[in-house]
């Protein structure tokens, strides 16, 4: 139920304010109004100088006019009372009934029953008494639907529109929990700004002293487009003050939705580390997304679900979700089309290991586009296990390549990690390898190339679902070490610019997602225990094999340009044939392995011989 449905069942002013009611006084305002210019155009004369069976004719018209034209657009309940909406549409209402009252007057018995002058100058009038009933009318609402005087007192920061719906949330919900008693913004030229009666009070620097004076206990952080430093100054500011800090979702988040209530949320990790300003040329990804046929592998997990979430806005002509795990596709369909019903033939269930398998996906759903998300990510796991990240990384990556190029894929985007920049570790030899591998299928011109990013907040097996458990349970922390930085971007961000990679990515290249400032390790510990209100240990446990200090997302001898976008590198890939990596054999030893994949991806030389069936795994 709305605010103002709930306002409906307890105000005798709505109750009464009906269609029928509004047509009635507003048929009053118009006669008053015509009466009203007659007198005062004629000097209080009317009486001698008016055929009264001429006006009452006169009045029929006008008032017939307004109430069968305003009954088919305005009094049937089409628009949210005392609206603009309705003013405006009310506004071409009333005009027409000075069309009619001219019209009248001048086609009309002779002498003219009225001055041409009082059809437009008491339309006018009309217009101005019928909007004034209905500001009364809306201002009795807003009494009976704002909030009570027990509620939470709240300083919103932010005077622009997410301010200002903000505030409209909290005063039009009689069961909101917050009062808002002020608005802060740092434009001087808002300084003296109302919002629903609620001023601008004064700066960010001034939050301590208009705590004090409003008794405010709780600040609402309203600027979604706030970067990452910006929170964290802001998360300082307000426990020096003493107030708990609230935001609403980022912009990208909200995708363009109206903030209501439920939006407004506690500071999250994601709010202190992941905000980026980001620009993308929607024009350019309608332009490859929409009306084609995308598939995406790997769509049950973090990037591919988001990926998944984010192309169906573009309207695609089909959007094929490929992924091994079913209760993942059962998740991402329930997230994009709200039922999981799981019977939709664009749902496909399938293994990339498995070439065969592949071969029937592409021939039958026949992409335009493809987004290659599916890879083993874990380093420790994949570290242990070289052999895996053969069988998924490198001939995964392989299968889908051969695959996506048989069926004639057009654009093929890979998605890669920060690890394959001077890769240490067996995630980063094999991501760099398929890095390598799709640039060798980009070798004829094809709009086949890599994104490389690094770390995504709150993806599946984050580190921040470890340190939160831990912070849960009372600790200890771990961290590998304490001068350990790695680069951070939200799952949503990252995303939106993979697909602005689609849109401006050359055949071959590797485009690096700018990620901002590396962030120490340490750090995210500290804040997640902060905002849990907990102190927690916090022990170093030491690198584990294959781990750096800190990631790079450009190799040493990488030479990138940004020539589109502002936080989008392009680098050059060398190919790599796939005859190189097709003798890779993930039953060897595990050091002869991880020696294998080290020196095709650093030299291109082919590893060892496999056994007779790896052969037909890579084909």
């Amino acid at each position: 139920m709305t605010s103002e449905q709930q306002v409906r069942r307890g105000s005798t002013f709505v109750r009464w304010w009906t269609g029928p009611t509004k047509a009635v006084l507003d048929a009053v305002v118009l006669v008053g109004s015509v009466l009203l210019t007659i007198t005062a155009r004629l000097d209080l004369t009317i009486a001698s100088t008016i055929d009264p069976v001429g006006l009452t004719w006169y009045l029929v018209a006008v008032v017939g006019t307004l109430l069968a034209v305003g009954t088919a657009v305005v009094y049937r309940g089409q628009y949210r009372y005392g609206s603009f909406e309705e003013i405006s549409v009310l506004a071409v209402v009333v005009g027409m009934t000075s069309v009619v009252g001219l019209a009248f007057a001048v086609l009309g018995p002779q002498p003219r029953v009225v001055p041409l002058s009082v059809p437009v100058v008491s339309s006018a009038i009309a217009l101005i008494g019928m909007a004034g009933l209905r500001w009364i009318g809306r201002r009795a609402i807003d009494a009976q639907s704002a909030p009570g005087r027990d509620t939470e007192r709240v300083l919103v920061l932010g005077a622009g529109e997410s301010g200002y719906q903000v505030i409209r949330a909290m005063l039009k919900d009689p069961t909101s929990p917050f009062r808002p008693v002020g608005l802060i913004d740092d434009d001087p030229g808002k300084r003296n700004l109302r919002i629903e009666g609620v001023r601008v009070l004064g700066t960010t620097a001034q939050l301590a002293d208009l705590a004090r004076r409003t008794s405010a206990t709780t600040v609402v952080l309203a600027v979604r487009t706030a970067s990452a430093a910006d929170v964290r100054h802001l998360t300082a500011t307000s426990r020096a003050a003493g107030l708990r800090l609230l935001s609403v979702p980022s912009t990208e988040r909200m995708l363009g939705s109206q903030i209501e209530l439920g939006d407004i949320r506690a500071l999250t990790v994601e709010d202190l580390l992941g905000r980026h300003q980001i620009s993308t040329d929607v024009h350019e990804i309608a332009m490859y997304l929409t009306g084609r046929r995308v598939l995406v592998t790997g769509a049950g997990g973090s990037i591919g679900s988001e990926l998944c979430r984010q192309i169906h806005a573009f309207h695609p002509a089909a959007l094929v979700m490929l992924e091994r795990d079913e209760s993942a596709l059962h998740a991402v369909q329930l997230s994009i089309e709200g039922h999981a019903l799981l019977d939709d033939g664009n749902l496909v269930l399938a293994d990339i290991r498995d070439p065969d398998r592949l071969r029937e996906v592409f021939a039958e759903h026949r992409p335009d586009v493809v987004f290659h998300a599916a890879a083993l990510k874990h380093l420790p796991l994949v570290e242990a296990h070289p052999g895996e990240a053969v069988q998924s990384n490198v001939w995964g990556t392989l299968n889908v390549l051969r695959a996506a190029k048989e069926s004639g894929v057009e654009r093929f985007i890979n998605i890669s990690t920060d690890k394959a920049a001077d890769p240490t570790s067996v995630l980063g030899w094999s991501k760099r390898i398929a890095e390598r591998l799709t640039a060798e299928f980009a070798r004829d011109g094809s709009r086949y190339m890599s994104v490389r990013f690094g770390n995504v907040l709150g993806s599946r097996g984050s580190v921040l679902h470890t340190f939160a458990d831990q912070v849960a349970r009372g600790g200890p922390v771990t961290i590998t070490d304490r001068r350990v930085t790695r680069y951070f971007m939200t799952v949503p961000e990252a995303v939106e610019l993979v697909i602005q990679c689609g849109a401006i990515g050359g055949a071959g290249e590797s485009l690096v997602l700018d990620m901002g400032e590396p962030v120490l390790i340490a750090e995210i510990a500290a804040r997640i225990a902060d905002l849990a209100g907990a102190t927690v240990e916090v022990v170093e446990t030491g690198l584990r094999p294959g781990e750096k200090l800190h990631e790079d997302l450009i190799g040493a001898e990488e030479v990138g340009t940004r020539r589109s976008h502002p936080l989008i590198t392009h680098v050059p890939v060398p190919p790599l044939p796939p005859g190189t990596v097709t003798g890779l054999d993930p039953h060897r030893p595990r050091e002869e392995v991880v020696a294998a994949l080290r020196s095709v991806s650093e030299h291109g030389l082919p590893g060892a011989a496999g056994s007779p069936g790896l052969e037909v795994s890579a084909t």
